[in-house]
């Protein structure tokens, strides 16, 4: 439990129950089942950064934080004390996060908008702090965030694992601010969009610039897994069984082509029947064609744009409209089916689903961390100080998090003496209304067959039923959980 719980915990340890609404939806027998196959899909789509590429996270979570707090420091002035993270700073990172840019405020939602576990900076708010600040009520912004109608310059979502260290260092940056001027208005979020720019702009991958790419070059091994063996030997059968491949990424081209050749191997433009790079999701999705037309590519920059897509190949930038027709002529089908594998709920999940109609795939691997897990056994690197903090290992972003608690439960205290209800997280919430199922890895289902019937997330089936191989311990169970 975070910091501070202890009384409360004690109190009220005894029951922490579902809503009567939830149990009777746990109930519901499989007779209501609904099921998916890859074997109903014409196209499978892929995205390639945390989806098709795992990455070690641990390594590649410093890195990413180092190419931030480097520039800010460097660049903008701010505290060098940035530069050295302490290992157990970690635990500070958990998908689904919320950055109240104007309060430097960290928000964990419910599913109806309430706060259920806050910071400002790194430092824990009391249940009593967040009762008093934000009550019962709905957060203020709510509304615009659960419509995912576009990123805002009043919050910012933390939802995958390249955002997730920017969440830490932001964090600290609060910390390091108030430490100098408690009352002062928080404006380092376009600092930070510089960092993000700096090290991430398309000249960025060939110029070696910024900290990231030139490490990534370097030691590609240390930051990326390779593909199993049984995901290219299942990539390799849906391919011969007549299913159109597609990868659909945000990164840029050059970098794209490192990944593939390090995790698949040089041939794996062949097993691609269409690459769209620098897709820029979710405007991918969601802007209309005549602003986001496809362009050619030669020699890994961009050249001409096109009015229409005509053929498979290689491309940038683009939008699924046009993707769509060509896939029509493709296939021969008038509505050919799409499955899109993402790990991104705004950029991926939901914008596929709602503007595209595809089915969707989460890669969650907050499925493999459903427990509160030990450090890894990969060793830190303080940036800065090596060998400072020797011995001491970071939480793997994946696992638990002991300050924020499950990514999709929590409970929220009841009157003296009653139990606690157990909620949904909003994040949970958006994996059971977006994704048609959620998976920790595509090598959890490489081994099936591809007609395998999985049973897919609806209104008609329990709050668990997308979840495969099974669903997260904290909503499978219903035991005490840690409290606020």
């Amino acid at each position: 439990a975070a910091a501070g719980s202890g009384s409360r915990k004690a109190r009220r340890r005894a029951a922490v129950s579902f809503p009567e609404s939830a149990r009777r939806v746990c109930g519901r027998g499989a007779a209501m089942a609904q099921s998916f196959s890859l074997a109903d899909c014409e196209v499978i789509a892929f995205d390639l950064d945390h989806t098709l590429c795992r990455y070690n996270l641990v390594e590649s979570s410093q890195l990413i934080y180092e190419s931030f707090a480097q520039y800010m420091v460097a660049e903008k002035g701010y505290d060098k004390e940035l530069l050295n993270v302490p290992p157990e700073s970690w635990d500070f990172c958990c998908k689904g996060l919320v950055l109240d840019l104007e309060d430097g405020s960290f928000l964990k939602l419910a599913q109806d908008g309430t706060v259920l576990r806050a910071s400002h900076g790194t430092k824990h708010m009391t249940s009593e702090e967040i009762l008093e600040k934000y009550g019962r009520r709905e957060w203020r912004h709510f509304k615009t965030m659960s419509g995912m109608v576009s990123r805002s310059a009043k919050y910012y979502v933390f939802d995958n694992y390249f955002d997730l260290p920017g969440a830490l260092l932001c964090a600290r940056i609060v910390d390091s601010l108030n430490q100098h001027n408690a009352s002062q208005k928080y404006d380092f979020w376009k600092d930070m969009v510089a960092a993000i720019q700096h090290n991430y702009k398309t000249s960025a991958f060939k110029e070696n610039c910024g900290t990231y790419f030139p490490e990534v070059k370097r030691n590609p091994d240390k930051y990326m897994q390779s593909c199993p063996e049984s995901v290219k030997k299942w990539l390799r059968k849906l391919k011969d069984n007549g299913k159109i491949l597609l990868l659909i990424t945000s990164s840029h081209s050059d970098y794209c082509r490192l990944v593939c050749e390090h995790i698949l191997g040089n041939d794996f433009a062949e097993l691609f029947g269409i690459v769209i790079t620098n897709a820029l999701k979710p405007g991918f999705f969601s802007q209309p064609p005549n602003q986001r037309p496809f362009w050619t590519l030669e020699n890994d920059e961009e050249q001409e744009a096109l009015p229409s897509l005509d053929k498979p190949g290689w491309y940038s930038q683009g939008n699924s409209s046009h993707l769509y027709e060509l896939l029509k002529k493709m296939t021969g089908k008038l509505e050919p089916k799409v499955v899109y594998f993402g790990d991104s709920m705004h950029s991926d999940i939901f914008s596929a689903r709602h503007y595209s109609n595809w089915e969707t795939v989460l890669i969650l691997e907050e499925l493999r961390g459903d427990t509160i897990m030990a450090f890894s056994e990969t060793e830190a690197e303080p940036i800065g100080k090596k060998g400072k903090y020797e011995g001491h290992h970071p939480k793997p972003l994946h696992a638990i998090s002991k300050q924020w608690g499950s990514y999709f439960v929590d409970t929220i205290a009841a009157a003296e003496d009653t139990a606690e209800t157990l909620v949904k997280t909003w994040p949970c919430k958006c994996v059971s209304a977006y994704s048609t199922i959620t998976i920790p890895s595509i090598e959890s289902i490489a081994d099936l067959p591809l007609d395998y019937r999985f049973t897919r997330f609806s209104s008609k089936n329990s709050i668990t039923a997308g979840y495969f191989p099974k669903p997260p311990r904290a909503l499978s169970t219903h035991q005490p959980m840690a409290s606020k």
